[in-house]
């Protein structure tokens, strides 16, 4: 599962990796420990125009399907298992015209052993930017009037699948990584074939797994209060 991430780069970086037409007007800054219900940038090809516009909007991390009472459902949809988003009722109409990509600089990891969870920062070697595959919902407030701007909530959920090679060793399920190339055909609203784009993105994520890397970080990314740079620092 992927439960925090890191998101040291903001705005044009992004935008450049996903040609990105629009930027939202309230999007998060820098955040070196995105928690549950945080809020993050995504990037979604909006369906209302024509052709799609591509878009960089804020959204609440945990999925908010449109028929939830109440946003708290999102907190237990931080993340979907690829191989059975299809048949989930929460994430079905999400996943054939609602997909997103959810730009990191990184992400968290616990590995267990005899008792004790480790953390570690998992990150591309390179320093470019890691593409989460994921899904998003639009959710409207029954509280609030028509005419408030606030009666919207976007929110997403990050995909996973099984761990391969040696980040298997340190859990046993990882995002659904998407390369750059890839990601137009992730996003694109328009598809008829829901199920070949996700098993074609199920299959690649192991090569971009491979060229990650890993080490050890402090516990000090445990807290959700704490968010600096230091927390991406090496383990002594």
């Amino acid at each position: 599962m992927c439960g925090r991430f890191v998101v040291a780069n903001v705005g044009s970086e992004l935008v450049g990796v996903l040609r990105v037409d629009v930027e939202g007007d309230d999007l998060p800054g820098p955040s070196f420990n995105v928690a549950p219900t945080d809020r993050a940038a995504i990037v979604l090809d909006s369906i209302k125009t024509e052709p799609p516009t591509r878009r960089l909007e804020s959204a609440r991390w945990g999925l908010v399907p449109s028929w939830a009472k109440d946003p708290s459902t999102g907190a237990r949809a931080i993340n979907a298992r690829a191989e059975e988003v299809e048949d989930k009722p929460m994430f079905r109409q999400a996943l054939i015209k609602r997909r997103a990509v959810i730009p990191a600089s990184g992400y968290y990891e616990w590995k267990t052993h005899e008792g004790v969870k480790t953390p570690h920062y998992i990150h591309p070697a390179d320093g470019s930017p890691l593409l989460f595959a994921g899904l998003y919902e639009w959710w409207k407030d029954p509280a609030k009037a028509d005419d408030d701007p606030a009666r919207w909530l976007l929110s997403f959920t990050i995909l996973t699948r099984d761990a391969v090679g040696s980040l298997g060793s340190i859990h046993d399920r990882m995002p659904l990584f998407v390369d750059s190339d890839y990601a137009d055909a992730w996003l694109d609203p328009t598809t008829d074939n829901v199920g070949d784009v996700l098993d074609a993105a199920i299959d690649a994520a192991p090569a971009l797994a491979d060229t990650l890397d890993a080490y050890v970080v402090g516990t000090a990314v445990g807290n959700v209060r704490n968010n600096s740079p230091e927390l991406i620092e090496p383990a002594e």
